[in-house]
C-alpha cells in the first residue's frame, strides 16, 4: 500500500456502525444538549470557531455557546481510563468522543436545517442514548455542501483543508472565503470534529487535503503512536432527498504530514 493510499472505510468504520445496543441503559447517558423534539436554530451569538492556539488545551465548546450549537452530557458510570473515546453518531456518521475523567463531552457542532438524529455510545458500547429534533432555520441557510473531519487518536492534532474551483483555500489560518465557503468548526485537539461548510458550493473542481499538525504539544520523545486514521466525510444536498454521503479513511503517519484526501466534482 503507497504512503497516502486510502484504506477501505467499510471495515475501518464497522464496528462504528454496527446496530446499537438493543441492551443498553439509556439512564447512563444523559444528553442535555441538543434537545430532542422541534426547536428554532438562533444566529445570535453563535460562534463555531475556537480560538487557534497551539498547542491547545482544551476541546470544550466556549462557556457562552448557545445549546443550539454544542453537543452536551455525561455518561454516568466514569469510562475506566484505558477504556478509549466514547462514540457520537451524528445523521449517521460516526466519530470518536473525547471525555473528561467524569465522564462528561461538549463538543461545537453545526446542525443542519431538517431533520437531525444523534446518539452517544459508552466507549465499550453497553450504554446508548439516542435523540432526534427537527431544526427549523432561522437566520442560516442549509449547507449543500459539507465536510465532516475526525480522528482516532487522543492529544492529536489534524487540520482540514478544502481549496474551492476559484481557488478559495479555506482552513484556520483563513476561515471565511469570499465564496461563502467556511471553516465552521476547529476542534484542535482529541478527536475532533473539524466542518467546512458551503451553501452556495461554485461548479466546478474541489480538492480536500488533510494536514497531520502535530500531537497535541507533547514532547516527540514522549509522544503516543504517531499514527493516526483521519477519517472524511463528505455530504452533499444535506437533508434533502438527494443526500448523498461519502466516507473515507487515510492513515497519517508524522506531523507536519498533508495528504490529498479527495479531488470531486460538483
Amino acid at each position: 500500500m503507497t504512503r497516502n493510499a486510502l484504506l477501505p472505510c467499510a471495515g475501518l468504520l464497522a464496528p462504528l456502525l454496527a446496530p446499537l445496543p438493543t441492551h443498553a441503559d439509556d439512564a447512563g447517558i444523559r444528553i442535555d444538549a441538543p434537545n430532542a423534539g422541534w426547536r428554532t436554530g438562533s444566529g445570535d451569538n453563535t460562534g463555531f470557531l475556537q480560538e487557534v492556539n497551539y498547542p491547545a488545551s482544551s476541546v470544550h465548546s466556549d462557556p457562552n455557546q448557545p445549546d443550539s450549537a454544542r453537543i452536551r452530557g455525561r455518561i454516568h458510570a466514569t469510562p475506566k481510563p484505558d477504556a478509549g473515546p466514547a462514540t457520537l453518531v451524528v445523521n449517521g456518521v460516526p466519530m470518536p468522543l473525547s471525555l473528561e475523567e467524569d465522564g462528561s463531552f461538549d463538543r461545537p457542532y453545526v446542525f443542519p436545517a431538517g431533520s437531525n438524529s444523534l446518539a452517544v455510545l459508552s466507549p465499550n458500547r453497553d450504554q446508548a442514548r439516542r435523540i432526534q429534533f427537527y431544526q427549523q432555520g432561522r437566520n442560516g441557510v442549509p449547507a449543500k455542501l459539507r465536510l465532516l473531519l475526525s480522528w482516532d487518536t487522543d492529544n492529536t492534532d489534524l487540520d482540514l483543508h478544502l481549496i474551492t474551483p476559484d481557488g478559495a483555500h479555506i482552513y484556520y489560518g483563513d476561515r471565511v472565503a469570499p465564496n461563502g465557503t467556511a471553516l465552521d468548526v476547529d476542534v484542535t485537539t482529541g478527536y475532533g470534529p473539524e466542518i467546512i461548510a458551503s451553501p452556495t458550493p461554485l461548479r466546478g473542481r474541489y480538492l480536500v487535503y488533510v494536514n497531520y499538525y502535530g500531537g497535541g504539544g507533547m514532547d516527540e520523545d514522549d509522544a503516543p503512536q504517531k499514527l493516526t486514521t483521519a477519517q472524511v466525510t463528505l455530504i452533499r444536498e444535506e437533508g434533502t432527498p438527494d443526500e448523498q454521503q461519502e466516507t473515507l479513511a487515510v492513515p497519517m503517519r508524522a506531523a507536519g504530514e498533508l495528504t490529498l484526501v479527495k479531488s470531486f466534482s460538483y
